[in-house]
């Protein structure tokens, strides 16, 4: 497998105070590679410097070819990078459809001057993105509820549909933020499914941060452990959850 995201002694200060400290990291393609720290330990950091919603301090960043250390998020979401947040974000006044309709529009939607014409192929391509929409919604298991408002559904559900407009831009790396956080045993082991689907059977590479440890050791092939914004283990699951810098620093803290 190649490398696919390559992360180069990468650090990002906030008025002086060192959030990540020199992190390097690679992805190869189809890998799913789980982030796991104590809370404040740098990991959504990681991830909006990877998204480019800040840049970095020191250090470069390269995905499927490109350096992305400095692109815009706009820039590096066309190259194919689409990502989850901590606190979810939907159009909550939209409907379930139409909120990964709008993704959908990003990629292949219909021009300005389509819209306002309503010629023949402003409806083609509206019917288009509208059952493209419907399969990602299957696919999540939300397909019963597309007329819904995307606040009035469950949380646990809000995180799914989150995860398929993600999709919607047809990614070649994922990014979830906390996906399992608020979700109930049952919700959870659905969602581990999905994302072992995803990664098995679409072969997407996806990068998670997550707090639920099942999560972690049940579906990630490699886990990285950051602590004040440094690599402290890095390795199999069985192996980083004996290491006694994890236990100390989170799993530890986690059992306490």
């Amino acid at each position: 497998m190649s490398e696919l995201l390559t992360l180069d002694k990468v650090s990002k200060s906030f008025n002086g105070l060192k959030a990540v400290d020199c992190f390097s990291l690679a992805l190869k393609s189809k890998e799913l590679v789980g982030l796991i720290g104590p809370n404040g330990a740098g990991k959504t950091t990681i991830f909006n410097l990877i998204s480019g919603l800040i840049e970095p301090t020191e250090g470069r960043i390269f995905f499927d070819g490109w350096e992305i250390t400095h692109l815009k998020a706009h820039q590096i979401a066309r190259l194919g990078i689409a990502r989850t947040f901590q606190n979810i974000r939907l159009f909550k006044s939209l409907t379930v459809l139409e909120n990964v309709m709008t993704a959908c529009q990003l990629r292949r939607g219909y021009t300005i001057f389509e819209a306002v014409s309503r010629w023949p192929t402003f409806y083609k391509k509206e019917r288009f993105l509208r059952e493209e929409a419907m399969e990602l919604l299957a696919e999540m298991n939300l397909a019963d509820k597309a007329t819904w408002r995307a606040d009035s559904l469950p949380y646990g559900e809000q995180r799914r549909l989150e995860i398929a407009r993600a999709l919607a831009l047809e990614p070649k790396l994922l990014l979830l933020d906390e996906p399992a956080a608020g979700m109930n045993p049952t919700e959870t082991h659905e969602l581990m499914e999905i994302i072992n689907k995803l990664n098995t059977e679409r072969g997407l590479t996806i990068f998670l941060i997550e707090h639920d440890m099942k999560v972690v050791m049940g579906i990630c092939k490699r886990v990285v452990v950051l602590d004040y914004g440094v690599i402290i283990a890095e390795g199999p699951p069985e192996k980083v959850s004996l290491d006694p810098k994890v236990i100390e620093a989170y799993l530890g803290e986690v059992n306490a």
